[in-house]
């Protein structure tokens, strides 16, 4: 797999969305959270993204340049419709508009429906953090199709609705909460598919219902497992809760509707914590906290603990001075797609 500068994926992403339609700002916007998952070591939501994100602007399932619209809202609520932008262009500018209402009442929510995949959650709860404030995010697929199973089922019914909580701390790396109420994000599963790699038993099952650790399963009619094992009610639990106020509460409604338009919807809050006490001394605790668990003697055949967030940091850290891994298939797919495009030459395909 080629080793790739971060600087130099953004520009190759930026240039092929550019040329399917996308105005140069809002590819830029795209690009900066596909490339900082790549860097925190979410490749399944990196530059991987970006053919599937051209094909569904040639399906007219994206729509760049579309209007953002606040349909409904108070001093602390905000009700978006995304009209099918990008859905990190659309869903960055009503976390910033939610920041800044907290910022004035303390307390703020939005939901934000119709628009395009969003990405890594926590590239929004981080927005949050960074103003001294908690920032909670979930999303779910609407009525796209579905992936995951329901415990004890083994049809998928439902999406890997995701969570994610950032707080503002004064560690070194930010601390923060992005995962998946699935045993794994469908990304992980279609990124070891790319690799021609096994995943590890638990995550998915094939279209009979029977575990498997074929990735290409998934596809072929599988279904991914909820969080928890076989406590697996948990992750369905979680899964269901993030339906009712990314599905329902958005109006976006549940089951799966057969034109299959990818639809993030999303609930979202932010807690401004100088409300509650005051900020540096909050941040200065959480630091504390973080390093008071980290000082707990380590499991045998473990590293040691990580708070939240500690690993991704890490990951970053190694991934801006050596590059990032970009698995083979992924590169022939963004090679083509600038030949076709006719800039491969300009951002050093073949070169």
């Amino acid at each position: 797999m080629p080793k790739v500068a971060a600087e130099r994926l953004r520009r190759i992403g930026e240039a092929l969305l550019v040329a399917a339609g996308a105005p140069p700002a809002e590819a830029a916007t795209v690009m900066r959270h596909c490339v900082e998952a790549n860097l925190v070591g979410h490749d399944s939501h990196g530059i991987i993204q970006i053919p599937s994100y051209i094909d569904r602007i040639g399906a007219g399932h994206i729509v760049p340049g579309a209007p953002w619209t606040i349909v409904q809202e108070s001093a602390t609520t905000t009700v978006v419709d995304g009209h099918w932008g990008f859905g990190y262009v659309v869903n960055e500018r009503a976390m910033r508009l939610t920041i800044e209402k907290a910022g004035r009442a303390n307390v703020a929510a939005a939901t934000v429906f119709r628009q395009g995949h969003i990405g890594r959650l926590a590239g929004y709860t981080l927005m949050a953090a960074q103003a001294g404030m908690i920032g909670l995010i979930t999303a779910d697929s609407g009525r796209s199709p579905k992936g995951v199973a329901p415990f004890g089922g083994r049809e998928a019914r439902l999406g890997t609705n995701p969570i994610s909580v950032a707080v503002p701390s004064d560690l070194d790396g930010p601390l923060f909460l992005d995962m998946a109420t699935s045993a794994v994000a469908a990304g992980k599963v279609s990124l070891a598919a790319a690799r021609n790699e096994s995943v590890p038993a638990g995550w998915i099952i094939d279209r009979d219902g029977k575990p498997t650790t074929d990735p290409k399963r998934y596809r072929g009619g599988g279904a991914l497992l909820p969080l928890g094992g076989s406590e697996g009610y948990k992750g369905t639990g979680l899964a269901v809760i993030v339906e009712i106020l990314c599905g329902l509460l958005t109006g976006l409604g549940f089951g799966v509707d057969p034109e299959g338009r990818h639809n993030d919807g999303c609930f979202m809050a932010v807690f401004n914590v100088a409300a509650f006490r005051p900020l540096a001394e909050f941040k200065r605790e959480v630091a504390e906290f973080a390093r008071y668990l980290k000082a707990t003697p380590a499991a045998e055949g473990s590293p040691g603990v990580f708070y939240p967030g500690e690993i991704e940091h890490l990951k970053e850290q190694d991934r801006r001075r050596n590059g990032i891994e970009i698995e083979d298939a992924t590169w022939r797919k963004l090679e083509s797609l600038a030949g076709g495009y006719g800039i491969a030459g300009e951002l050093g395909f073949g070169a």
